[in-house]
């Protein structure tokens, strides 16, 4: 019916008809403004791989000399065919998705890789269809949402490069004109490198803990050289768990609350207490401690908040040991809402008010749980000062992320210090090791290498026995600067006995294989 004005308020506003406004064009350019960080854009894609079914990931920087070229993430999930690919590199183009799908909005793949790069390149295959590719540019897509069609033999010879992980089906999204490669200076590559793969692991172990710490779900981080296929630095992310500590702070705990939420129902919420002064990494590596209490969120799985209390009460030191865990409930509600780049949710006023109710089944409330933290957090901070280990320079390439990962727990890390790296080189005979603290090097002899692997295969990470206890041995001359005639005594000794040891080992394993 035609409108008829009126003194009354109209609960419905009036229409005469309607009309398609699809987007502009430049709306691709918001797209690379969405605000991702680095680690969050390749967590995003990672997801993707989570949702195709995939077991191994495998990110790869593609470096040529000193420069960087590339960034790929190759995965051996059920892969797309054509059909797929254009649905995949449409924005919004995923209308539907599994109850336990990570992907959420649509927009990931494009929005995570065009914040980071000047073009996207997505290929394919699966079981029944050939290798296929579509490559998004900006310059192009801003012009008229143009996507090129990848040539089908390109897309077979990359899919070929990487048969190690891809077998019958896989993608690969490649990453070219990526923003932050081209800031690296001369001679900073490799700094630049091990920062950005030591917060990608620290990033992709935490979000990505509960599957990484299934055991049949795997992601690698890998250096290579675009032109030899050498790998230059291999790395497997181990799971950093925030809850992941030996004992807890106080006893009995964790406690599981109940917090009645108008709108969604009951919400299960896990208190721990960590406890105090601990080294791990999972409590204090993992970014400062007071953005790190409060809430630990899951959806699906994956963690989309780690840390943070809502708007619910603000931060303070006496709750640093105060974590809880939250599973999103599976049903849509208008309670929780997740941010688009998963790195958040928003609540309404109704979480506060259940919080307020929250309490376990033995009548112990929320509120008497935040009081345990910050006790168990003032009776600490009363004790006398425990020993305190000295900072230490981190360790770098060459030592196995497991063995890193522990020595990262034990010794507090000097920031801003370049890593110590190992590597096997050809050095005198007379000589086992040799440091360069200038470039942050133990030189290892690979003329003694099979002392330590035998018939296994040799590896940038092998080693790792001689290799800790060499770092714990050594890592004071890179800390205390210029060497003294007894370090160096220390070290003539360490090299004599360690060539009569490895000499002894490989007659030895000779003398067993005849």
């Amino acid at each position: 019916m035609p409108y008829e004005p009126s003194a009354d308020w109209q609960y419905e506003v009036p229409t005469s008809g309607s009309k398609r406004l699809p987007p502009a064009a430049r709306y691709v350019q918001s797209l690379t403004h969405q605000g991702y960080g680095f680690e969050a854009a390749i967590a995003d894609l990672i997801d993707n791989s989570i949702d195709a079914g995939a077991t191994k990931v495998v990110v790869s920087f593609l470096r040529e000399s000193d420069r960087l070229v590339s960034l790929l993430v190759v995965d051996d999930g059920h892969g797309m065919d054509e059909a797929g690919l254009d649905v995949a590199m449409t924005v919004g183009g995923r209308t539907e998705y599994s109850d336990s799908a990570l992907g959420h909005f649509g927009a990931g793949l494009k929005a995570a890789s065009l914040s980071h790069s000047d073009a996207l390149t997505l290929i394919s295959r699966t079981k029944r269809s050939p290798s296929a590719g579509r490559r998004w540019r900006t310059a192009a897509a801003q012009a008229d949402f143009s996507c090129d069609i990848v040539d089908a033999r390109y897309c077979q010879n990359l899919v070929d490069r990487y048969d190690g992980v891809i077998e019958w089906h896989g993608t690969i999204v490649r990453w070219d004109g990526v923003r932050a490669f081209e800031t690296v200076t001369d001679g900073q590559t490799d700094r630049f490198l091990n920062e950005a793969i030591e917060k990608l692991e620290t990033h992709l172990g935490l979000y990505l803990h509960r599957f990484l710490a299934r055991g049949d779900f795997h992601i690698d981080i890998v250096v290579e050289d675009v032109q030899t296929r050498d790998e230059l630095d291999h790395r497997g992310i181990e799971p950093i768990d925030p809850f992941g500590y030996r004992i807890p702070g106080r006893a009995r705990y964790p406690r599981t609350f109940i917090a009645p939420v108008e709108g969604v129902g009951d919400v299960r919420l896990t208190g721990h207490i960590w406890p105090p002064k601990s080294p791990l990494v999972a409590y204090r590596g993992i970014g400062p401690l007071a953005d790190r209490q409060g809430f630990y969120i899951y959806r699906h799985d994956r963690l989309v908040q780690a840390g943070g209390w809502n708007g619910t009460r603000s931060a303070e030191a006496h709750h640093n040991l105060a974590r809880i865990a939250i599973d999103l409930p599976s049903d849509p509600n208008d309670v929780f809402s997740l941010t688009v780049k998963k790195d958040g949710v928003n609540v309404t006023p109704a979480f506060a008010r259940g919080l307020e109710k929250a309490a376990d089944d033995s009548g112990h409330s929320f509120a008497a749980y935040l009081q345990d933290a910050e006790t168990t957090y003032r009776e600490a901070a009363r004790r006398s000062t425990e020993a305190k280990r000295p900072e230490v320079v981190p360790p770098g390439k060459g030592i196995d992320p497991k063995l890193k990962r522990t020595l990262r727990d034990e010794l507090p890390q000097l920031e801003g210090a370049d890593p110590i790296t190992f590597r096997w080189e050809s050095i005198p005979s007379h000589t086992f090791f040799s440091i360069d603290r200038d470039e942050y090097v133990v030189r290892l002899n690979k003329e003694y290498r099979e002392a330590f692997n035998g018939d296994r295969r040799a590896g940038s990470n092998d080693a790792p026995v001689l290799k800790g206890l060499l770092y714990i041995l050594l890592e004071k001359n890179f800390r205390m600067g210029r060497s003294s005639a007894q370090r160096d005594d220390e070290m003539a000794l360490w090299n004599s006995v360690l060539i009569s040891a490895a000499r002894c080992e490989i007659a030895r394993y000779e003398t067993d294989a005849r």
